[in-house]
Formats: structure tokens, sequence, C-alpha cells
């Protein structure tokens, strides 16, 4: 695994708009290329159609990063304990070398109970501390804090305010965060207060009241990205918006686009000494299979046609048409390129001469 971690980004709102964009761009112009990315669909897993919720995105990237020869998987790893899950090794594959991984719209309960402890979110863990970047939007966005903002229930079905636990991103970096986008969301316009998340000014105060102390809430105004820089220990806003930090208290501190802030100041910031809580030794084994010599990696990789037909071959192995996978192998050993099926899925090595 390298030693460079990689970008986390989480956006307000917009991951089809401008201000999405402009992120992706900034993310993408530091990884290499052709750009390798995953965009999972688990956070609307619970939707009929989510895959055209994670199609939109996935759509998106493909036109807005062209100029990076963008290679999008789009990963649909709706739940756990099903094949094709967030445990499924063949269907996470992509995730392994993916430089890009995005995470975006649906509930931010569903996404904590489909990926808490599961292979997807480890390796998702893994990638970001091996130098890959992670975008979060929306419900995703709520899902990765120390505790999460239960929308749904709160919003449409009318519970008390409460948390509920969250993935814990934040204390993968000795952080205690929880994060609310679409903070400054004037959706109800003067009739509703939506503002912070949808809870209005009444039912934050409440959950306010029910944060444990030590944690620190993080607001992200809607078409705005706060970017962590976890190589610098830093974190800049971009977008039209700002960016609001404060504790039980209301001891706030606003920054706004284009600043730039140490990760010191939402707490006791550093890497992981010890990845074994977040990260199985299995989990580490499968990106070293994957990534067996990352300097003979860069010096040479398969051009996108070859990619392209990889990524084809995977598909036709996850639906069982076993005689267009083979196809598919020998296309690509056509194009000087060797495919090996392991038990974390393809792996390629280019074939040597002479």
């Amino acid at each position: 695994m390298k030693q460079q971690p990689g970008k986390i980004a989480f956006l307000g709102s917009g991951e089809t708009a401008a201000a999405g964009g402009k992120m992706y761009e900034y993310l993408a112009a530091q990884l290499k290329t052709p750009l390798q990315v995953s965009v999972l669909e688990t956070p609307a897993g619970f939707e009929l159609n989510s895959s055209q919720v994670a199609g939109r995105v996935t759509d998106y990237l493909r036109v807005r990063l062209q100029n990076y020869r963008p290679i999008v998987h789009q990963i649909g790893a709706l739940r756990r304990g099903n094949p094709g899950g967030t445990d499924d090794a063949e269907l996470l594959q992509p995730l392994l070398t993916s430089e890009l991984i995005f995470l975006g719209p649906g509930s931010p309960s569903y996404t904590v109970r489909q990926l808490q402890h599961s292979l997807a979110w480890q390796i998702i863990l893994a990638r970001v501390l091996s130098g890959a970047s992670l975008a979060l939007a929306s419900a995703a966005v709520i899902a990765s804090g120390t505790l999460s903002l239960p929308v749904y229930e709160i919003y449409k079905v009318g519970e008390d305010p409460f948390w509920k636990p969250g993935l814990d991103l934040p204390g993968l970096l000795g952080l205690k965060l929880v994060f609310f986008p679409h903070w400054n969301n004037r959706d109800g316009g003067e009739e509703l207060d939506t503002r912070y998340c949808f809870m209005g000014a009444p039912r934050l105060a409440e959950l306010l009241q029910q944060l444990p102390a030590g944690v620190n809430m993080l607001g992200i105004d809607e078409h705005t990205a706060l970017v962590l820089d976890l190589a610098e220990a830093t974190a800049s806003v971009q977008g039209v918006g700002t960016v609001t930090i404060f504790a039980r208290q209301p001891n706030q501190q606003v920054f706004h686009s284009g600043q730039h802030f140490p990760l010191s100041l939402s707490g006791d910031f550093h890497l992981p000494a010890n990845l074994e809580p977040w990260i199985s030794a299995s989990v580490a084994e499968m990106l070293a299979a994957s990534d067996p010599d990352p300097l003979a990696n860069r010096l040479e990789q398969p051009d996108e046609a070859v990619l392209l037909l990889l990524e084809e071959r995977r598909v036709a192995r996850t639906q069982q048409k076993w005689q267009r996978a083979d196809q598919l192998r020998d296309l690509i050993l056509a194009q000087g390129w060797q495919v090996l099926d392991t038990a974390q899925g393809q792996v390629i090595q280019k074939l040597k001469t002479g």
C-alpha cells in the first residue's frame, strides 16, 4: 500500500452540477490517467431505480472528466448478505484499483447499515490511505460521520430528532465529526425552515443537546465542497457557499470558498498507526495482490481499449456469460496482456517479450 494518503471531498449538494464538476476536476487533476473511477449504488440501494440514481453521476463523470480518459465502473452493490452485495469480492474488484471513488444520494441510515464493517467499506478506506480520492455527496456525507443523521425518519416520518451511529470515517483520522450537507437549504421558502439538512432551527437545537461531548458539527452549504488533504493535514472550501464548524457550544467558525484551515481545528487529526481496527489483513492482501509492484505499474499500464475489454469481461463473468468472457480474454491477450482470475477478481499482467 502506498504511504501517501489521498483526499476526501464532501459535497453539500450538486453532484451533477457545476460545483460537483469543479470538485471532480480538482481531484482528477492530481491523479493518474487513464482515470479509474468507481461509482457505488449502495446509498440508493433500497430504491427500485438505484441504477439510474447512480447512473446520472456515472454519465456526468464520463463527460465532465473526459480529458482524463476516465474508465468509470458503476458498482451495483446494493446490500449486505447477498451475492452481488457489499461483501462480494468479484463485484467490488474495480475498487481495488480505482483512483476516484464516489458515493452519493440515497438514505444515510441505509448506507450505514449496508456498508458498516463491509468488504466494500474496508477497501474504500484502504484505497484512501494508499492515495485514492473519495468523493461523497448527500446521504453518503451524512452516513460517513461519527454519528449519522436519520433525515428520512425525522423529516418525513416525524420521529423526534435523534442520532444514529455512523460509518465513522472521521475516527480513522482521529476526529469526531458529524456532517450536515444542505446546510443553507431554502427549499421550504418562507413557509418552512429547511436549513441544516431539512432539520430547521428548532430540531437542530434538539440535536445539539444530544450531541456527545467532544463531537464537532460540520455544515456544508449547497453547491459547496469541503476537501480534506490528508497528506498536508489541511482542508479547503470550494464552490459558492461556506463551511461552518461548531461544537455543542455555539462558537461557530465559518470558512468561505477559497479559504484553507488545518484539520487540527476540527479535532486531534492524525493518520492511523494501526490499521487493524479498520481494515482486515485479508483486505490489505487483496490490495497488495492487485498492485504488487506500484512502480512497474506506473511505468507500463494497459491503454484505455484494454481496460474497457477488461471491464466488459468482468461484467460478463458476473453475469455467468463464460463464452463471452473467454472471447474477451483472447482479445486482451492479443493486445499483449494476460488476465489471471484470482479469488480477489481479475489481475492483468503485461506479457513478457523476447
